[in-house]
């Protein structure tokens, strides 16, 4: 078992008085057998009324909303787990599913089809890149063709970290040769989709090493369902399976579902957003 510490500050600063509506948080780990939480804070000013609740994914969210004006936004959660998952590649894929092709069961298939959807259209150079990860007739074991989709990515893309919101195409992405690690995710989602297989998009913490004079971000990475063995996360920012300096917080269909803050204000435009994430090993 591994304890972490994470601390991350969102601060929003407005050109004047401004009137908060209500905000959309998704700041707590998800919970079960590989993660706990120890404790959790979250501190919010101006002072924020909190109503929490599961979404249709099971993630937690938290409601704020405000009755104060202000020029300031400040949330800081600090949170402490026990993570497991020290072993991430202990599992067993289920036997009709550990080579591809494989094809998942009916019952199956009616829980996961929105997660085979493609979320971009077709493209010629999607279809040539999924087509040189693997070509009919080739056997190779399930988690192989994964792994190796991750490793191409990490292999292929530079990695760029990028401050503005949303999530490239997966043809601009291919394109340009650059991503973010959302960017990178979407890619392996949108491949592993076409190659037929249940993807989401999961947003959390990576425990990293930082400069003294390093923010840090929020990471990103992508999930296969893979049959007897579930939801299991591949990084392609990284080229590997997801381990123990994972901290998974929310999962969704499509990146855009889960920002970690998301609100609106009523006021003068030109606000600043600065953002800090530490992940620390105790």
């Amino acid at each position: 078992m591994q304890r972490y510490k994470i601390l991350h500050r969102t601060y929003y600063n407005f050109p004047g008085i401004v009137r908060l509506e209500p905000h959309t948080l998704r700041l707590r780990p998800r919970e079960g057998y590989e993660l706990r939480i120890e404790s959790s804070s979250l501190n919010i000013t101006p002072a924020a009324t909190l109503r929490w609740h599961r979404d249709v994914e099971d993630n937690s969210v938290a409601i704020a909303t405000f009755k104060t004006p202000t020029t300031q936004l400040v949330i800081e959660s600090t949170i402490i787990i026990q993570q497991y998952n020290e072993a991430p590649l202990d599992f067993l894929v289920a036997d009709y599913a550990t080579y591809y092709p494989f094809t998942y069961l009916p019952d199956d298939q009616a829980v996961l089809s929105p997660y085979r959807q493609a979320g971009d259209p077709p493209s010629a150079l999607l279809e040539h890149w999924v087509a040189s990860l693997w070509q009919p007739g080739e056997k190779i074991q399930t988690y192989s063709l994964l792994q190796r989709l991750a490793e191409r990515i990490q292999q292929t893309l530079k990695y760029q970290l990028r401050e503005e919101p949303g999530v490239q195409s997966v043809t601009d992405t291919l394109t340009r040769g650059t991503g973010s690690c959302r960017d990178s995710a979407y890619l392996f989602m949108e491949t592993a989709r076409r190659l037929g297989f249940a993807a989401r998009f999961v947003s959390g913490y990576l425990h990293a090493q930082l400069a003294p004079t390093d923010f840090g971000a929020t990471h990103a990475w992508a999930e296969v369902f893979l049959p007897g063995a579930g939801w299991k996360g591949f990084d392609p920012t990284i080229g590997t399976i997801v381990g123990t300096d994972h901290i998974a917080v929310a999962v969704a269909r499509q990146p855009e579902s889960v920002p970690p803050v998301a609100g609106a204000f009523i006021g003068p435009a030109g606000a600043t957003l600065t953002v800090g994430v530490w992940v620390t090993e105790i």
